[in-house]
């Protein structure tokens, strides 16, 4: 990553910390999920994925803080290393500041308009680090650009954002090494919700983000890029008063993921059946 990557991400680190200190509402969960038909590009077989996740969120003074890291624990069809019976592991991080502009001018009716609550700006990075056979990924992008966030019960926010991203895999079959590569910055249409509602008396919420992101030019390897989409929804319970706990607190649920052209692989091609996840999972929330 570049120094102005770099320092791009330091402020980015330095916001987040400043506003912990005057945090108007914030909400912590760690959860679980797991299924059986995850995929990874020119793996061609069923996947069984445990994962958990630490997410927080708050709200501040001038916008929102938004943190998720998940750890994927792979079955041994995604093995951590060339004839390994072990799973891979990985860890994924994302990071998301919005400044909601209404707040920082102080004018917050003059940034509302039809079904539009408001208008922000948004940047943040994203990182992994995977354990695995064929790639070992060490992802790191930065991104940036503007939101709209709509007039909704719950939230749902809209964004497009520009994408620096760039990799640095190793390829346990070949034994070769790639230096760093940034691929050709590139934008993503981002869609996130979480929409609470009800079925008589069971309390429900529609939560989830969708990606459409547009090609990011050629590989490391040299080879073309595809538009891809990856969309992640879930419908969930609040089981909090089956246990006697205060509302929000245990959620469960089940969740879909659809993620064509996974990474910008080609499913029609080499990367096959692999680069195209279709997969259900149970899911499970702790707040506190």
């Amino acid at each position: 990553m570049s120094i102005k990557k770099s320092a791009v991400l330091g402020a980015l680190l330095a916001a987040s910390l400043s506003s912990a200190y005057a945090v108007d509402w914030s909400d912590t969960y760690v959860g679980y999920r797991y299924g059986t038909t995850f995929a990874e590009p020119f793996n061609n077989n069923d996947i069984a994925k445990n994962i958990f996740n630490l997410n927080h969120v708050n709200g501040y003074k001038y916008g929102t803080n938004f943190l998720n890291a998940d750890i994927l624990l792979s079955d041994k069809k995604d093995p951590d290393g060339v004839g390994s019976t072990t799973g891979a592991q990985e860890i994924y991080v994302v990071y998301r500041h919005t400044l909601d502009l209404g707040k920082v001018f102080g004018t917050p009716e003059t940034f509302k308009f039809g079904p539009v609550r408001g208008l922000g700006l948004t940047a943040g990075f994203d990182f992994n680090f995977k354990d695995d056979a064929g790639y070992n990924s060490k992802k790191q992008m930065l991104v940036a650009g503007p939101t709209v966030m709509f007039d909704v019960p719950g939230f749902l926010n809209v964004s497009l954002l520009q994408l620096w991203e760039s990799n640095a895999p190793y390829n346990g079959f070949t034994k070769t090494k790639t230096d760093r590569y940034d691929y050709d910055p590139h934008p993503m249409l981002n869609a996130a919700w979480g929409i609470p509602f009800s079925v008589g008396p069971v309390k429900l919420s529609f939560e989830g983000f969708a990606n459409f992101i547009a090609s990011k030019g050629k590989n490391e390897f040299g080879g073309n890029t595809k538009p891809e989409t990856n969309i992640d929804a879930q419908i969930m319970y609040d089981a909090s008063s089956l246990l006697g706990a205060k509302p929000r607190t245990f959620k469960v649920g089940l969740e879909y993921q659809y993620w064509r052209n996974k990474f910008g692989n080609d499913h029609t091609k080499a990367a096959g059946d692999g680069a195209f996840a279709k997969t259900p999972m149970i899911r499970a929330e702790f707040h506190f």
